[in-house]
């Protein structure tokens, strides 16, 4: 038997989940557990809990999720709440039950309430009303944060919690109607490059401002909060704050990303704005002095990632 560590990474075919898993095996010294979808469904309780009884698992990632941009979350709402609520709860549970030492559950910054003050810290969690288009996403996201907080407080876990900004990179999803916005914009562009389009519509009007995070700067975060002596994460944490926001600390407007996007790709046509689409939350920007307090920020500028992106993007669709 090996005196490895196990480390398990739900959710790992997913962006975050794969970036998760490339960084774990560069750093080495345990054995990586993941499962597809066709071996463990994480929304059925009795298979969950069969499978950690069945493996010996010291850590988790939580990384599984239903995700997707503002079309998603307004046309799957039920969706949305049901299977990432069955998924935290199944998981987090299970390693209760089975003694894990670790667990990280990653959530969004879509928990924050639409007005929150900016930059928004951590304690800006449930102080107001949340984005209308994401809700039940977020209320999703919220539970998971809560459910580590209390199996912590009555059980003495060692349950954490990181919320990233905005993701893009490698793997992400590029569907045309169900992508966040860097996925589904360089889609877009890209086909009216190749098709010289004289025009690429966007929705919204543009103003909305949003931060972006590299999916592999993310992962070095993963591995940093959960690398932290307790003692540490908790000097930055509280049972009123007991995650940690994960991010870039900049943004910009979708109108100035849009056009950055533009001349990655090459394209030189207009950019409409369809004002009759959502913005969604008028600005979102995370507050990350406590996980820079602990010693780590982020080191992919948006220009290099954006690059890398579309980079990947072009290996993918063989133009």
């Amino acid at each position: 038997m090996s005196s490895e560590p196990v480390v398990f990474v739900a959710g790992h075919r997913g962006m975050v989940g794969s970036a998760i898993c490339r960084a774990l095996e560069r750093r080495g010294g345990f054995r990586l557990l993941t499962a597809d979808r066709e071996k463990l469904d994480l929304t059925q309780q009795a298979e969950v809990r069969a499978f950690f009884r069945e493996h010996s698992i010291d850590q988790v990632y939580l990384v599984a999720a239903k995700v997707g941009g503002i079309h998603a979350n307004n046309s799957y709402p039920a969706d949305f709440i049901y299977q990432n609520l069955m998924i935290e709860a199944n998981v987090i549970e299970a390693a209760h039950a089975t003694g894990v030492r670790r667990l990280l559950f990653t959530g969004s910054s879509c928990i924050y309430p639409r007005h929150a003050e900016q930059p928004i810290d951590e304690a800006a969690l449930l102080s107001g009303h949340l984005e209308p288009t994401n809700e039940p996403y977020a209320i999703a996201k919220i539970a998971g944060i809560k459910l580590c907080e209390s199996f912590n407080r009555q059980h003495g876990c060692d349950f954490r919690s990181i919320m990233p900004t905005n993701l893009y990179g490698p793997g992400d999803n590029f569907h045309p109607e169900n992508s966040h916005v860097i996925p589904a914009l360089m889609r877009r562009l890209h086909e009216a490059h190749l098709e010289q389009r004289p025009e690429v519509v966007v929705w919204g009007s543009g103003q909305a401002r949003r931060e972006f995070m590299h999916v592999d700067d993310l992962a070095e975060a993963t591995l940093f909060v959960m690398g932290l002596p307790l003692d540490r994460y908790r000097s930055q944490t509280s049972v009123m704050v007991s995650h940690l926001n994960a991010g870039t600390g900049e943004d910009c407007s979708i109108a100035e990303l849009a056009t950055h996007l533009a001349q990655v790709v090459g394209y030189n046509g207009r950019l409409v704005w369809d004002r009759s689409k959502p913005d969604g939350t008028p600005r979102k920007c995370l507050n990350v002095s406590r996980l820079r307090a602990l010693g780590w920020q982020a080191s992919i500028g948006l220009d290099e990632g954006l690059r890398q992106t579309y980079a990947w993007y072009r290996t993918q669709t063989g133009r």
